[in-house]
């Protein structure tokens, strides 16, 4: 006769470190949080939940689902802190689920569904064939690059990507401004700049300071309302539309480029040369950058650096790896500073250009 152990059971605390048998599982399983997550955000959970505590069955009414399933998915959500479930069985929110409300100012939504868009799932899998290539698999599995299948193939795909782009951008354009002294500075150019949030937050703050947004002619026709013609800052603002890969024609005296330097490594050298060409001696240039060493969103910045690899081949730097690009495109680097928890700052200079070289600067 087979009896049962009355020996209790050692249970671990859901606050402490599980084990790493624990741990491992979970790991495996992260794609189910990373679904459950974008569930979250494309059923709007967060917004339909308010201030005050609500049951499974009173959210699953306001957003149209099931209340039994909906039950399963916020108590894995509530495992990692994305919701709490109170004792009396009801769901409030936490500062993470909060973050994928559309109203929340620190609002990640957009990036969460960004990072989980049907594409991704198909590419997730083949990761050990990219390491082993050292080059994208996009071209393999959707038969075009990436861009073009986000743009031709997956219209919904191409304005979460512009969503989540817009999001981060206007979200870290104080952090970049409270960054930067701009003493002595007159004029400044964002390049690669997108719609602008970093110009228009350093215009606002610096009234005597010119700018110029420089970026593909599809994307500063999107350019922020404040720059374009007929914008509060436009008197102040020139827009170019242009590839930073091939020619950048402005002169300025500080150059910021933020997150446009890990496509690949062609670009990322031609782009740094471009503005030591343009430039005057003594020019700044600030270089802004994920990164994937020493930095606390290191979980994050890696996992984007495989990402990156996935799906176009390029990486995101360490420290040693921008400085080196600076470098080899001859500027003189400086300081390296935190902008926030995920980006940083490097600062470099133009150095006098020698005594028999051509004038190259173009006004």
């Amino acid at each position: 006769m087979t009896t049962l152990s009355t020996r209790p059971v050692e249970t671990v605390p859901l606050d402490s470190a599980p084990p790493p048998g624990m741990r491992l599982r979970e790991l495996v399983f992260g794609a189910a949080c990373a679904a459950a997550v974008r569930a979250a955000a494309r059923l709007r959970l967060a917004d339909a939940l308010g201030d005050v505590p609500a049951t499974a069955e009173k959210l699953a009414q306001a957003v149209d689902v099931a209340p039994e399933p909906l039950r399963r998915l916020l108590r894995a959500l509530a495992c990692q802190g994305v919701f709490d479930e109170r004792p009396d069985g009801t769901f409030c929110h936490t500062e993470m689920s909060r973050m994928l409300r559309e109203d929340d100012p620190h609002s990640l939504r957009a990036i969460a569904l960004w990072c989980t868009e049907p594409w991704t799932w198909a590419l997730w899998p083949r990761l050990d064939d990219a390491v082993r290539s050292g080059g994208a698999v996009f071209q393999e599995v959707f038969g075009k690059g990436f861009f073009d299948h986000l743009h031709q193939d997956a219209p919904e795909s191409a304005q979460v990507f512009n969503q989540a782009m817009t999001t981060s951008s206007r979200q870290s354009a104080e952090d970049v401004a409270d960054l930067l002294d701009l003493t002595g500075v007159t004029s400044v150019a964002d390049i690669g700049g997108g719609q602008g949030h970093v110009l228009v937050s350093l215009l606002e703050r610096h009234p005597g300071l010119r700018g110029t947004l420089l970026d593909l002619p599809g994307v500063v026709d999107r350019a922020d309302a404040r720059l374009r013609a007929d914008g509060d800052l436009a008197d102040r603002v020139t827009v170019v539309p242009g590839d930073c890969r091939r020619e950048i024609p402005v002169a300025a005296d500080l150059y910021i480029i933020k997150n446009i330097l890990e496509w690949d490594d062609a670009s990322t050298r031609a782009t740094l040369h471009n503005v030591v060409a343009a430039a005057r001696p003594g020019a700044r240039v600030v270089v802004i950058e994920n990164l994937v060493d020493d930095t606390p969103s290191m979980r994050f910045t890696t996992a984007m650096d495989l990402l990156l690899l996935l799906n176009v081949g390029g990486a995101k730097h360490t420290r040693r790896s921008m400085v080196e690009r600076m470098t080899g495109a001859g500027l003189v680097p400086g300081t390296i500073r935190p902008v926030n928890a995920y980006l940083h700052a490097f600062e470099a200079v133009v150095p006098p250009a020698p005594a028999d070289a051509p004038e190259t600067l173009v006004e």
